[in-house]
């Protein structure tokens, strides 16, 4: 099988010798042009040098006006069967669509030979997202999850601490992903259908939890809170999660649409300190303001007032945030495509997130921890 985007060497025109050449930009179909399509994945896939958007798939008239005012190349289709009628022409299918759409979108594209990259979550359940890992291997094709919070400059530095052991050993790790919105806003984000996978525990807890196994490994016992508090909503919209990780670390984090003030982002103790920040990386606010990865600006930089503080009671001192890098994780992608290394995101880590999240489903229901 070829390497999808590859180019072999050319002879060079005076000397007849064999030259290596830039392979052949990789071409990509994404479905869906929503925000996560318009905001999160164009622009970042369009930012990677080895990349090329080939099809975006909607048939929304005002979002094919969007996207070609900032993608003129362009192609459109209007519903994924497009793609795989052609998949001959695509070497990545993104999948940028509702909930509901990712486990057979994505099984779509891989019966297709296409890989495949999926916004979280990867699916509603645990089970159906190793089935999913289970089709690509036998594909042998890559399949990854968008967690782009992995990247975000706060954990970025957080990480940085702990592999440095700045923190000593760490014993609880606070995390929260709050918001003041109290008027729900609609759509099946926040529908009570379990079919559409909404609320806030597949919405923002994907990206807490997510994060919390990726520092602390696996967890053996979930305990959760979960509320619809909003008058009109139908799912939960403030929503708690306690983890206690194989290896000792206990997590616990937030997650609310209904939060009037807003509590640190991180606040991790450990034996020999610990470290507090505030606020959100701004590399979301940054694409949606139209701002580009590739600019003059440092990409996901934090001003120095955005700082997390190190240290112990009142002795303290800021430490400069690490740069936000959204662009790596499509930049990893492009290298696992061409070289067949690990995606940066595995669709069996993704399955874990889903075993605590269905986890802290049954835990809210019962009031009772769970074990995994």
């Amino acid at each position: 099988m070829s390497t999808p985007g590859s180019a072999a060497p050319q002879p060079d025109p005076d000397t007849g010798a064999a030259t290596a050449h830039d392979p052949a930009p990789l071409r990509v179909g994404l479905v869906g042009y929503g925000p996560a399509g318009a905001f999160f994945h164009a622009p970042l896939i369009a930012a990677a040098p080895g990349l090329v958007l080939d099809t975006i798939v909607t048939g929304d008239q005002q979002r094919r006006q969007q996207a070609r005012a900032e993608h003129p190349e362009v192609r459109f289709a209007a519903g994924a069967e497009e793609l795989w009628a052609r998949a001959g022409e695509l070497d990545l299918i993104v999948l940028a669509s509702p909930n509901r759409t990712h486990v057979p979108l994505a099984t779509a594209a891989l019966e297709a030979g296409l890989p495949v990259v999926v916004d979280k979550p990867l699916a509603g359940t645990a089970a159906e997202a190793r089935e999913l890992a289970r089709l690509a291997a036998a594909r042998g094709l890559l399949l990854t999850v968008f967690q782009n919070r992995r990247w975000d400059a706060d954990f970025l530095t957080l990480r940085s601490l702990i592999q440095r052991g700045e923190l000593g050993e760490v014993q609880r790790f606070e995390s929260r992903f709050e918001r003041w919105r109290p008027q729900p806003k609609g759509g099946w984000r926040e529908s009570g259908d379990p079919a559409e996978i909404g609320g806030l525990l597949y919405d923002l807890g994907s990206h807490l939890v997510d994060q919390a196994l990726t520092l602390f490994g696996p967890a053996r016992l979930v305990y959760a809170e979960s509320d619809v508090r909003r008058p009109g909503a139908a799912a939960d919209d403030d929503s708690f999660i306690a983890l206690t990780h194989s290896g000792g670390v206990r997590s616990h984090l937030w997650m609310s649409a209904t939060t009037a003030r807003l509590g640190p982002r991180f606040r991790v103790l450990g034996s020999a300190a610990g470290y507090v920040s505030y606020g959100l990386d701004p590399q979301e606010p940054a694409l949606r303001e139209g701002l580009r990865p590739g600019g003059d600006a440092v990409w996901g930089a934090e001003p120095e007032s955005a700082w997390g503080t190190l240290g112990t009671g009142d002795d303290v001192r800021p430490v400069p945030s690490l740069p936000g890098d959204y662009p790596a994780f499509y930049a990893a992608v492009e290298t696992a495509l061409r070289d067949g290394t690990e995606p940066p995101v595995t669709p069996l880590e993704c399955a874990a997130a889903l075993d605590v999240i269905e986890a802290a489903h049954r835990s809210a229901r019962t009031g009772k921890a769970v074990a995994l």
